[in-house]
């Protein structure tokens, strides 16, 4: 199996950057998790906004094989738990299925990924500003690799 996290930006702040390689240093043993970052479209204050998620989406796609499994981050989506993220994890290792996870940027993904993913997923019902949300998805990927591997990082 393959994880990687494609994300919209690429210049992101210092603690974010430190925060993300220290988790997936962790995660490593276990899983690898390759981070693929794309730019953001250029934004004026009279941007088109759709124009803006269909240049983005075009940079998404050229890192997507086709064949992935793929998650969309998305405020809309549905709630899920760190256990069941550990259960699709592993799911998804014995199968061998190669698994996508999409962030979009600050207007969100273009409607062809969130029509088009196999499962939309939240976060958190909080507004989060887009550099944390990567943050958060790699420590809650190493948090489900932990229990997977009965690692003892997860406390319940």
């Amino acid at each position: 199996m393959k994880l990687k996290i494609i994300a919209v930006g690429t210049r992101m702040p210092k603690w974010v950057d430190q925060g993300y390689q220290d988790f997936s240093q962790r995660s490593q043993p276990m899983q690898a998790v390759q981070l693929i970052e794309v730019a953001l479209a250029k934004r004026t204050k009279s941007s088109d906004i759709e124009r803006i998620r269909a240049q983005e989406a075009q940079a998404i796609q050229r890192q997507l094989k086709g064949n992935e499994k793929l998650l969309v981050l998305d405020v809309k989506g549905k709630p899920f738990s760190t256990s069941k993220l550990a259960a699709s994890i592993s799911q998804w290792q014995m199968q061998g299925q190669d698994v996508a996870i999409l962030i979009g940027g600050p207007d969100g993904l273009d409607r062809r990924f969130l029509d088009a993913g196999h499962e939309k997923l939240s976060l958190s019902e909080l507004t989060l500003p887009h550099p944390l949300v990567r943050l958060v998805l790699i420590e809650q990927i190493y948090r489900a690799l932990a229990i997977t591997a009965n690692h003892p990082y997860h406390r319940e």
